[in-house]
């Protein structure tokens, strides 16, 4: 299974809607979808590596793009559906530490937080519900998730070969360490939150 899904995602790095697809999980992650956009953009960087900088770019403005719907989210709709999506992560009870945390860290937990696995919607959604400055909060995105993206598109285009041989020799080990990463970045939410 996890073989087919990567072969679909290489292959669909030549369809005319990939860009639209991985464009749509990039800008759902950052506001309510719980998968980040890197299962899409590195296969897709690995199948035609000199393409790594368009999918990057793509990723970046999409999230950016969901990282201001999750900030309205959090703004004008904390008291219904943000604090309903806050709760399905398990996090209410952390929120009124972390906005109070924004007042003196909140560029630092923006730019940290969005480089990292903590799932970035966390972070969109609360920026909302603190008040922070809404254009400071699109400039530290901007920065934060296109240094994300691009470091991937660096490492992408400049190896991506042998990135896709060990890749693809060791796709169950490749996987499972997402899936780690991925859960622990949950779990180190949980708990900072």
């Amino acid at each position: 299974m996890l073989r087919r899904i990567y072969d679909w995602c290489i292959a669909a790095a030549d369809k005319p809607y990939s860009l639209w697809l991985m464009a749509a999980v990039s800008f759902a992650e950052s506001s309510f979808f719980p998968v980040p956009p890197d299962i899409m953009l590195i296969p897709m960087a690995l199948a035609r590596p000199r393409r790594a900088w368009v999918y990057a770019g793509v990723c970046t403005v999409a999230s950016v793009a969901g990282g201001i719907l999750g900030y309205a989210i959090g703004h004008l709709l904390y008291d219904s559906v943000g604090q309903w999506l806050i709760g399905l992560y398990g996090y209410g009870d952390k929120v009124d530490a972390f906005r109070a945390s924004y007042a003196q860290y909140g560029a630092w937990i923006i730019l940290l937080k969005g480089l990292t696995p903590i799932p970035y919607k966390i972070v969109t959604i609360t920026s909302g519900f603190a008040g922070y400055d809404i254009w400071l909060f699109i400039l530290f995105s901007a920065i934060t998730r296109g240094g994300r993206f691009f470091i991937a598109a660096i490492l992408l285009n400049r190896y991506g070969e042998t990135i896709r041989h060990h890749i693809e020799a060791r796709l169950g080990l490749w996987v499972a360490i997402g899936a780690v990463v991925l859960v622990a970045g949950f779990l180190v939410a949980f708990r900072l939150f």
